[in-house]
This record gives structure tokens, sequence and C-alpha cells, in this order.
């Protein structure tokens, strides 16, 4: 009998095969006190340990093709980097020197510790990178535990064409599985922003998240379907299942083929119309992706990183060379740099303030609330986007403004630095824009307001949508909520782009749902001329709007708008282009 188990499709594409199940089973982790004697002899064990784990992650470094974009080898790096870092690992030698817990024991405190600091962080992101915490502290673990390593971990495992299911996958598991030739991966846990998603869709991955307790229903070497489209995995399908699925998947490659192709091709309508395709970038290392893709520009440039895994801020300086760095490589693309948004409670070293915990740090002082209140912070940031934008077009992006008083701080602070920066003689572009994120419900509510005032809008709609619908999107128990065909959304987008439009300033939109080509042809309905997405979605959506006709869309957008939910809004949008929604 066929089982259909549903999660959320993060990495699109078909996949058909036998199951290998990961089962590492719950560490079960030693906690004594050791002999005085035995201080050094244990420290001496934790060394080992921590070695050992950097060699199977050097190994694995080893095995990615040298043509393998930086942002898939960038998480191997940043756990090796982790190896190294003073916060994880020399605090566990504290605790056995002090305290004389055994090496198992102090890793797992410190982990604890770590963990719930990230926990309490309010940016989604930076949320899952607990993950990162506990992969790095299981695989030391396991080691000390002299757990033997698991199948997919053998370099020279016969796992091609396999669909792996796993409660959670690390970005070593990640890397490991284009290595290994496996077909697609399911795991029990996870959301869209979790390092497995976003390593999924980076290596052309079919892959669900989300797939609860899927273990209880599946066993080793079932034959299963992995729709990621949908989030749908098939167990045991029937004949009348892999026929259509096999005619789906030869359609998907045929698709993909295509798509290479747009490269150079101008994101146009059917009907003539241009519109703008940048692309979403994390680190500087990621910039040679929006060469590879052909994106007009970058539309968010992320700069959270430049905070974390340090003790002290970075100062103008080190700011300054990051974004020249960036700039050269453009070469003459624009550049929309987002000013740091962290929260008051995010314990990432650079970023770090003394106060209270906060109860809810979603709705707390973080982006541009602690920017205006820790000022030490925030101008070294802004004095080095000017002077930056003297060397290539560069924009100056404000998160999380949600009403004029905010607004007006800002431009108060920015007219400063100009007024310093004239009186030193130092260059800037005199015009460089300065626009807001509009990712609270209040500023899409009053964008007119914003529009008049400032450059430009971009549209953020993953803190838009779980703001608005009042949801945590990482949160298991409540992420089915997510939607961004929500009608309160839908007009709440609409409302933004119509102030850009009323007072001719131009409005992006940078959040998932702009790189997702279900939603672009509607987004392109509703006025959005300027599209910035994750790099590896920019060909799909460029293929979308250039099959796209406004004059119809347009009356799309307007069916859309009077509709009772976004279960009626996906309807539309799956009949008007096959497309399921």
């Amino acid at each position: 009998m066929t089982i259909a188990l549903h999660g959320l499709g993060v990495s699109r594409g078909i996949a058909i095969g036998k199951v290998h199940i990961i089962e590492r089973g719950q560490l079960d982790i030693p906690e004594y006190e050791i002999e005085a004697a035995q201080v050094n002899a244990e420290i001496a064990r934790l060394e080992q340990a921590v070695a050992a784990a950097k060699h199977q992650l050097r190994a694995i470094r080893e095995h990615i093709p040298a043509a393998t974009a930086a942002e898939i080898t960038a998480f191997i790096d940043t756990h090796l980097l982790m190896l190294d870092d003073t916060a994880l690992i020399h605090e566990p030698f504290r605790l056995i020197r002090e305290r004389r817990y055994n090496a198992e024991h102090a890793l797992q405190v410190q982990r604890d510790t770590l963990v719930g600091i990230f926990e309490e962080m309010d940016d989604a992101y930076l949320r899952t990178r607990r993950d990162d915490v506990v992969h790095v502290v299981s695989r030391i673990q396991r080691i000390l535990l002299k757990h033997t390593p698991l199948k997919h971990e053998e370099l020279d495992s016969r796992l091609g064409g396999y669909v792996v299911l796993a409660d959670d996958l690390t970005p070593a598991d990640t890397v490991l599985m284009q290595h290994l030739g496996i077909a697609a991966f399911a795991t029990e846990y996870g959301g869209p922003t979790s390092h497995t998603a976003i390593l999924a869709r980076s290596l052309g991955i079919p892959s669900i998240v989300g797939l609860h307790q899927a273990r209880r229903y599946v066993r080793e070497d079932d034959q299963v379907i992995v729709d990621g489209v949908r989030g749908i995995m098939l167990v045991a399908p029937d004949e009348s299942s892999l026929t259509y699925y096999r005619a789906r998947r030869e359609e998907d490659q045929r698709y993909q083929s295509e798509l290479i192709h747009l490269k150079g091709v101008p994101a146009r309508t059917r009907d003539g119309v241009d519109i703008e395709l940048q692309a979403n970038i994390e680190l500087p290392r990621d910039f040679e992706t929006v060469l590879q893709v052909g994106a007009a520009g970058v539309g968010l440039y992320r700069t959270e990183f430049l905070y974390m895994n340090r003790e002290t801020a970075p100062e103008e300086e080190e700011h300054f060379q990051t974004y020249v760095q960036v700039i050269k490589i453009l070469s003459g693309l624009p550049l929309t740099i987002r000013t740091f948004d962290l929260g008051a409670d995010k314990q990432v070293d650079g970023g770090r303030r003394a106060g209270p915990v906060q109860s809810n740090p979603a709705l707390g002082l973080r982006a541009i609330r602690l920017c205006l209140k820790e000022p030490a912070l925030f101008r070294p940031q802004l004095r080095a986007i000017f002077r930056a934008s003297a060397l290539g077009p560069v924009r100056l992006l404000i998160p999380m403004l949600s009403n004029t008083l905010e607004m007006e701080q800002v431009l108060g602070i920015i007219d400063e630095i100009r007024r310093d920066l004239d009186a030193a003689g130092v260059k800037y572009d005199p015009k460089l824009p300065v626009g807001a994120m509009i990712e609270v419900p209040a500023a899409a509510v009053c964008a007119d307001i914003f529009a008049r005032r400032l450059d430009f809008l971009s549209i953020g709609t993953n803190d838009l949508i779980q703001y608005t619908i009042a949801i945590d999107r990482v949160n298991d128990e409540v992420n089915y909520l997510y939607d961004p065909l929500h009608p309160a959304v839908l007009r709440l987008i609409h409302n933004t782009l119509e102030a850009g439009r009323a007072a001719n300033k131009p409005v992006a939109m940078c959040g998932e749902m702009a790189g997702d080509k279900r939603h672009a042809r509607l987004l392109l309905g509703l006025g959005l001329r300027s599209f910035s997405v994750h790099p590896a979605n920019l060909l799909e959506v460029k293929k979308t709007i250039m099959d796209s006709d406004l004059a119809s869309l347009t009356q799309l957008a307007a069916r859309a708008l009077k509709a009772n939910s976004g279960a009626e809004v996906a309807a539309m949008l799956e009949a008007e282009t096959g497309v399921d929604s």
C-alpha cells in the first residue's frame, strides 16, 4: 500500500530510489568527576578528539570538487573554524581543569550554553545556526565515545541513487550526499532557512524537511518517491505513481537544462517590460555566484557575519575594506548594503551588549532599534558604506523601520556623517540612495509615508509574513501556518507597491517569496518590477518573467486581492499556470 508523507519541500526536483535511513540515535553522554591526577590526560583526550574531528572535516572538504560554489564549501569551513573557536572549545578545557568534568560532559555544558544563546535570537537565519554548534559538538563527542562512522560518512560508500532519510543532517552530511550521488534526502526536522535547506538548494538535490516521524513508516531499502516541489514522500509507490513521477522528472530535467541558456538574456516579459533581477548574498565569497547567473546586481547584502565569532565589534576600516572587496568583484553592478540586523540578546560576540534577557526577542531590541540605541556600533558601518560609495554604485538599506521617528533619527545621523566626511575631505557619493526594509506590518500600512521621504523601498517578506500572521516560521509546531499567499500579506505587499508608484520611488522585494517561481507571476501582476533572489533561483524566476504577459497577470492579481484565503489564491495560480502553488 502506498503511503503519502507530507513535509516542506525546500529544494525542487523529483527523485525515485531506495531509502537509506541514518540512525544516529541520542548520544548517551557520561557525566562524572575526574581525579586531579587525570586532568592533563583528559585535556589531551579532548585535544585528540578535536584534532580527529578536524581531520574528518578536511577529508570531506578535499572531496568537494574545485568548481563547487563557495556558498557550499563555506558550511564546512565554518565548522572547521568553530573547532578553533574560543567560545566553543576553550571553555570545556577550563571546565576540565577547574571543575574536573570529564571531556564529554564539559563539551555538553558549553554546547547547552551556546544553544540557549542562539535560540533567543530573533533572526530566523541566525537562530538556526544553533544547529552548527550541535553538529560540531556531536562530532567530537562521537569520537570521544569511540562510535564507528556511519555508512554515509565512508567516502567509498555505495549509496549512489539512494534517498537518505534522517532526523536532521549536518552540513558535512549534506555535502557528502552530492559526492556519493545521493538522489534526494528528507529530514524529520528543519525549516526553510535551516542550513540543510540552504545547502540542498545550492547543490540542486531534491529535498524535504519537517517530515515528522517519517521513520515510523519507512524501512531501509523501501522504494520511495521524493517530490521536492510539493514536499511529499510516497512510500511503496504503485505503478501509476511511478509512471506519473518519471514523466515529471524527465520534464523537469529538460526544464533545468533550458535555464542555463538564459544567463545573458534580458529579464523581459512577453509584452516588452524589463524587470530588474538581482541577487541576495550572505558572505563576500558568494559574490562570484552573482556573476555566474548573470544577476543585474545585489539587491540585499546581509552584513551580520561581520559581527559573529569575535569578541569586539568591527571597526570602520574593516567594514570599508569588506565593502571595497565586494564592489571590485561586482565591477560596476549595483550593491545594496543592509545595515546589521542583530538583536540585543544575540550573543554574536561583535554585536554583544549588556542588558536584561528579553522574553520575546523577535519583538524586542533588534535591527534599527539596536542601531539607534547603540550608535557606537551603527556609525562606523554607516561611515564605511558612505566611503565605499565613492568607488561604485552603492545603496543603503535600513532594516525593520516601523515608524517615522526612527526614520528621521536615521536620516539625522546620516546628515551628520555627511558633514563629517565633507569636513575631512573624504569622497563619497552625495546622492547615495537610502531605503527602508518594509518587513513590519505597520511600515507596510504606512508605506506611503516612507516612500515620500526615502529613495527606495525593499519588501522583506520573510519577517513581514511571520509578523502579519503571528507565527514563528522556524517553529515546527506552527510553521505550517506560514503562508505567503495569505490575503493580509498580499494586501500589504500591494499597498507598498502602490505607495512606491504614487511617489515615483522604486520598490524591490528581497524575501524568499520573490525567489519562488510559483509566486513570481502574481507579484508581477501586483506591480513588482524589481526582484532580489537567491542566486540558485534566479534563472528559474527569469524564465517565469519571460513567459509572462503583464496584462493578464494584472487581472489575476486583482482577483487574488479579493480572495478569502491563501488556499483560494493558490488555486487561482494553479489554474492559471498548471503549477501547484
